[in-house]
C-alpha cells in the first residue's frame, strides 16, 4: 500500500467514525448570535454612511469616495474624477439600464468593459461599513468580470444599500433567490507576495472610487 493510499484510508476511517449531533451544532450557532454586540467590532463614530466612508478611505482599503444627491449627478462625478487624475474623457459602462439612461454629455462611453479599458463604471448591490467592502451580485446588467478589468474602477452604491456589518448583509438577502456569483471587494486589488512590498493592481483595478448616491434604489 502506498503512502497516499494509507493517508486516504485514514481520512476515510475518520469520516466514517465521525458522529455529528445536529442539535448540538444548532445550539452552538444560536449561542453565537445571542450577543452580537459583544463580538462585533466597533464602527467609526458618526452616521452609518460616514462610517462606511471612513473605512473605504482608510489606509488599509486605500480607496476614495464622494457623495452625490441624485443618480443623475453621477456623470459629473465621474468627469471630476477623470479630470483630477488627468485621465481621458472615456469610460466603459456596465450594461445596466440605470447607467445607460444617464446623460454622459462630453464623455465617450462604451456599453461593456473590456480587458484594456482604463476606466470602468459599475454598480455595487450593497456596501458594508464594517470593512468598507462592496458587494456585487452577478446578473446580465452587472457582469462580474467588469469589476476586475479596468485600471480605474468607479463604483456607484446607494446610501440606503449600506449596512453596518457583514452579517447584516446576510440577513437582508436571506430568503432571496441567490445570484450565480457574489463578490465582496474591499479596496483596490493589491498583493504583498513580492518581497513584502504592497503592489496595487496586481490582479484587478489599481484604483477604486466609490460614489454614494443618496436616493433610494429599488431593492
Amino acid at each position: 500500500m502506498s503512502a497516499r493510499e494509507t493517508i486516504l484510508n485514514a481520512v476515510r476511517a475518520g469520516l466514517d467514525n465521525r458522529k455529528v449531533d445536529a442539535e448540538a451544532v444548532r445550539r452552538e450557532a444560536d449561542a453565537l448570535l445571542q450577543d452580537l454586540d459583544a463580538v462585533r467590532p466597533e464602527l467609526p463614530a458618526g452616521a452609518l454612511v460616514d462610517a462606511f466612508i471612513a473605512r473605504v478611505t482608510s489606509p488599509k482599503v486605500a480607496a476614495t469616495a464622494e457623495r452625490i444627491k441624485d443618480v443623475n449627478e453621477l456623470p459629473a462625478a465621474v468627469r471630476r474624477y477623470l479630470d483630477l487624475h488627468k485621465l481621458p474623457p472615456s469610460v466603459a459602462l456596465q450594461p445596466a439600464a440605470v447607467l445607460k439612461n444617464l446623460s454622459w454629455h462630453g464623455l465617450e462611453t462604451r456599453g461593456e468593459v473590456a480587458a484594456d479599458d482604463i476606466v470602468g463604471v459599475g454598480i455595487a448591490r450593497w456596501g458594508i461599513a464594517e470593512t468598507g467592502s462592496l458587494v456585487f451580485h452577478s446578473n446580465p446588467e452587472t457582469p462580474i468580470l467588469a469589476n476586475f478589468l479596468p485600471l480605474y474602477h468607479i463604483v456607484m452604491v446607494h446610501e440606503s444599500a449600506i449596512v453596518a456589518f457583514l452579517d447584516d448583509y446576510a440577513a437582508v438577502v436571506v430568503g432571496q433567490r441567490p445570484p450565480r456569483n457574489v463578490n465582496l471587494i474591499t479596496g483596490a486589488s493589491g498583493t504583498t507576495d513580492i518581497e513584502g512590498s504592497l503592489v496595487l493592481g496586481a490582479h484587478g483595478p489599481a484604483h477604486l472610487h466609490v460614489v454614494i448616491v443618496k436616493d433610494t434604489p429599488e431593492l
